[in-house]
């Protein structure tokens, strides 16, 4: 199989894997473990954004651009990336884990539907991370540096799965149900995918921009969604644990398999 699809779909496969958790847990995760995931992921993330997105970004700019300017691209880049999430994030109504009040503009859409949405919101641009980064193989990214993007994101997906379903069980769904969710929730991943893929093959110059434009948004959903989930409650020392191990995992592979 091609391994630019493979790569599309590994993050999808990782958060349906993740969402099987439901058949084999209890309802709720414990608190202490829904801590660890959700720092690890965060790690991941930030990590992601990084290195396999900002400097790459900073370095192909710095090709045919120098001082400031060399830059400029990935600066634009990263806060149109966190505007965009912003506007999202403002005109979608969502419910967060654990919250009890909905955001975005009013809805009659069901708890279930909105933290549907909300989880949706947050995977649209780890999607694009994955589309941005294969897309940079014809500007001196390899392979192996677009795969390893792909791979962390996938091994976030799956306790990210799992805290997406479990709480789907313990609303009312039944096991299946909240997998189906669970895994839908990952679909618009490939999604985001192939819609950066396509729109970079048409703005090749665009490229620094979009890596930026991807690390934003990625950027977006920690520091708005993560990190406050991890702060709340006790054992925020398990979450910054997980944190540390997801940003080295997420660094090693980008080094290594870059």
């Amino acid at each position: 199989m091609n391994p630019v699809i493979i790569g599309i779909l590994l993050p999808l496969l990782g958060t349906m894997l993740g969402s099987a958790f439901v058949f084999f847990m209890k309802k709720e995760i414990p608190d202490r473990l829904q801590k660890t995931l959700l720092g690890f992921a965060s790690g991941v993330m930030v990590a992601a954004s990084v290195w396999s997105l900002l400097i790459p970004s900073i370095d192909m700019a710095s090709t045919s651009l120098e001082g400031l300017r060399s830059v400029l691209p990935a600066a634009v880049g990263f806060l149109l990336g966190m505007g965009f999430l912003l506007l999202i994030d403002e005109l979608t109504p969502h419910l967060h884990l654990g919250a009890e009040k909905a955001e975005g503009p009013r809805s009659k859409l069901s708890r279930t539907a909105m933290l549907a949405l909300a989880v949706t919101i947050h995977n649209l641009p780890e999607g694009m991370a994955v589309g941005v980064v294969f897309a940079g193989e014809a500007q001196g990214l390899t392979l192996s540096a677009a795969l390893a993007v792909s791979i962390g994101i996938a091994i976030q997906n799956i306790p990210e799965g799992a805290i997406i379903s479990m709480p789907m069980h313990a609303e009312g769904n039944s096991r299946w149900r909240s997998f189906l969710i669970g895994s839908l929730s990952g679909v618009v991943e490939p999604i985001g995918s192939i819609a950066i893929l396509l729109l970079a093959s048409v703005l090749g110059v665009a490229l620094p921009y979009l890596l930026a434009f991807a690390a934003g948004a990625m950027m977006y959903v920690v520091v708005e969604e993560l990190i406050p989930e991890t702060a709340e409650g006790t054992h925020t020392n398990l979450s910054t644990i997980g944190f540390a191990i997801g940003f080295v995992l997420m660094m090693v592979m980008d080094v290594v398999l870059g």
